[in-house]
């Protein structure tokens, strides 16, 4: 069977952040209901000159620098999102513009809650396993900012970031495993939109169940592929890491308990030892960033990559995924010899600027308004003229972009 998958791998954050210490105090919250609670240290905080074209394109830009790869290879660009910026318009379309991408690619975006960018991948996946990719490239970009109103349960899972991530079948990062995949889907209002809000609508625990039981549909459907497709059934010892979509770090032990209950592991202790042996190592970046919706599985990814790909190599690891709404795709991936090398993302995130609480509220309140039509921004006033992509504001009707040399 070809070999298709991850030939790179790109992030991009919001240049500000907010300690999740510093919001709880505001909130007269004890810390560690936030800290340890939700297993999260800090959040991201966009300004209203970075959305999320400007982090999408941001993040390309990285994953096609990190493999040294000519923009002129991708001929199909996909942003999975859930917070776009226009009812018709793609994200896709200002990001191939911005990225320099060929007028002969197909720019589309693709919507379910936090499974977008997945669907986007396994298109991918499908279309280079299909030969129609005739030698050319995939870009698939998971951007979003995470948005909840001031004081309200879910401000402490806020976040912004964008990942990207190149499909060939050149697969130098991530080998997809192809001949079994998991799916589960379920219309069920867990979290939702409407399109007159910025802010989402969720059903807090309810969400948590539909996440644990799409974990199970997802699981128990991979399994039954595995035996259509004749491949053998994986022990739990040949997986070297677990990883799930996190919209807050605690959740990563929510899925992974699940997880083990499903292969039969019910020993507490036994149960713990293998969370922190196979799912904490890869926590760190997305407790750093915090939510970042459609891309915070593959942010768990590239942590793994950068702190343990090498003694990784020709080892599985899985893969959940989980949009609200729902939908749900469970698979596994195996790290290649020689496996590309990806910079640490550590020196950015330390180099960004921590705001304070006021600064971070008037951030959020900027936010609310920064899509309004002939509302424009100076990139100085908000400390980003350095940035490589710019979100000026709407003059006419019409977003505004600039790329900076």
């Amino acid at each position: 069977m070809r070999k298709v998958g991850i030939e790179s791998l790109g992030f991009a954050t919001a240049k500000n952040h907010i300690t999740i210490e510093d919001l709880a105090i505001a909130r007269g919250v004890n810390p560690e209901k936030y800290v340890i609670g939700l297993g999260q240290k800090e959040m991201a905080i966009a300004t209203p000159c970075e959305d999320t074209v400007t982090m999408a394109a941001q993040a390309g830009l990285c994953a096609l620098q990190n493999a040294d790869i000519d923009p002129t290879s991708i001929d199909l660009l996909i942003v999975g999102t859930e917070t776009g910026i226009d009812h018709s318009k793609p994200v896709a379309s200002y990001v191939h513009e911005l990225l320099g991408l060929s007028t002969n690619c197909r720019a589309i975006e693709t919507k379910h809650a936090c499974y977008g960018a997945t669907g986007g991948l396994q298109f991918a996946i499908d279309r280079a396993l299909s030969g129609r990719s005739r030698g050319k490239k995939s870009l698939i970009i998971a951007s979003d900012i995470a948005r909840y109103g001031i004081g309200t349960a879910g401000e402490p899972t806020q976040g912004a970031g964008a990942i990207a991530i190149i499909v060939s079948d050149e697969p130098r990062l991530v080998i997809i495993e192809t001949g079994a995949e998991g799916i589960y889907s379920n219309q069920v209002m867990d979290f939702w939109r409407p399109l007159y809000r910025k802010e989402a609508v969720v059903d807090g625990h309810f969400s948590i169940q539909c996440y644990l039981d799409a974990i199970e549909g997802s699981y128990k459907n991979w399994q039954q592929s595995l035996v259509k497709s004749e491949n053998k059934q994986l022990a739990l010892t040949d997986i070297a890491a677990c990883l799930y979509h996190i919209p807050f770090g605690k959740m990563a032990n929510k899925a992974h308990m699940k997880h083990l209950d499903l292969i039969g592991i019910n020993d507490k202790n036994v149960a713990n030892e293998d969370y922190t042996l196979r799912v904490a190592p890869y926590l760190e970046f997305c407790s750093r960033v915090g939510n970042v919706y459609t891309g915070s599985l593959f942010l768990s990814l590239y942590n793994l990559m950068v702190d343990a790909s090498k003694s990784f190599e020709g080892k599985s690891i899985s893969m959940f995924s989980y949009g609200s709404g729902c939908m749900a795709e469970y698979f596994l991936a195996t790290i290649p010899q020689n496996a590309l090398k990806l910079p640490d993302f550590r020196p950015i995130l330390d180099s960004r600027t921590q705001v304070d609480i006021n600064e971070y509220e008037r951030l959020l309140i900027a936010n609310t308004n920064a899509d309004q039509n002939d509302r424009v921004f100076k990139p100085e006033d908000w400390g980003v003229a350095e940035n490589p992509f710019i979100f000026l504001g709407v003059n006419d009707h019409k977003r505004q972009y600039i790329k900076l040399p």
